[in-house]
């Protein structure tokens, strides 16, 4: 979700520049994407019940390192897991400050919302009452990239995804982008989220390995295996669906 079409336009600008002589570099950069994927997953955790999700974004870049953006998606996890009656697509907000500490070391620093519009995760009435809580979730996050890798770390200062009592739950990943020439590029990712005071397990780890073609033009074509130690007991929807299942997801971008 944070990964955006940033880097594509800030390089076509570079390269602009200096063809024209060194002309100023532009004070802010707009990109936008749409796409879809074969199954949305998040941490490895199944959103759209395996179905096929239809996603877009826009991100904001200022030349001083600022950036502001928005995803938006469908999912059915608030419903089929939260047993909500309402809260069917997400909206994720987020800021952040990212810079380079020297050529090859960098940080970001931030904070991202996700939002499921009208939700009623937890309200009196519905199914889930009294065990989840609203689905909305704010998160604090930095991360390091050094070369290929990036270290990233997530809290959040709210419950987690519904859960209970989960304030200061923890999500840490490691990932690499390795360039393979000739548009490929192959990304390793391992992760473990910790969720506190629930009654089940909720803490699990997850992986990936995700390659990627840029077809050029602003598209890219994705596919992924992925893959995780979630409990069953924990992470089985209301239909009787365990959401951490191993799969492979196909999907493609479009930016612009």
């Amino acid at each position: 979700m944070l990964t955006k079409t940033i880097a594509l336009p800030l390089l076509l600008v570079a390269t602009a520049a200096f063809a024209e002589g060194n002309s100023p570099e532009p004070d802010y950069t707009l990109g936008f994407n749409v796409g879809a994927v074969s199954d949305y997953r998040v941490r490895g955790i199944a959103q759209t019940s395996f179905k096929p999700a239809l996603q877009g974004g826009i991100d904001f870049t200022h030349k001083s390192g600022l950036y502001l953006g928005t995803f938006a998606s469908n999912v059915k996890w608030v419903k089929v897991f939260n047993g909500a009656t309402k809260g069917s697509w997400e909206l994720d907000l987020y800021a952040g400050f990212r810079d380079a500490i020297r050529s090859d070391l960098s940080y970001d620093i931030g904070v991202i919302t996700y939002q499921y519009p009208g939700n009623n995760s937890g309200d009196a009435g519905t199914p889930g009452a009294g065990l989840f809580a609203n689905a909305n979730t704010t998160e604090v996050y930095g991360a390091l990239t050094y070369k290929m890798f990036t270290l990233k770390y997530n809290r959040s200062v709210s419950n987690f995804l519904g859960n209970i009592d989960s304030h200061g739950s923890q999500y840490l990943d490691l990932s690499a982008a390795v360039d393979l020439g000739q548009g490929f590029t192959l990304t390793p990712h391992i992760g473990r989220q910790v969720i506190p005071n629930q009654a089940g397990p909720a803490d699990y780890s997850d992986a990936s390995l995700t390659l990627a073609k840029d077809m050029g033009h602003g598209l890219v074509l994705t596919g992924a295996l992925i893959a995780t130690d979630a409990e069953r007991s924990f992470y089985t929807d209301g239909n009787g669906h365990f959401l951490g299942r191993s799969t492979v997801v196909l999907g493609a971008k479009y930016s612009f």
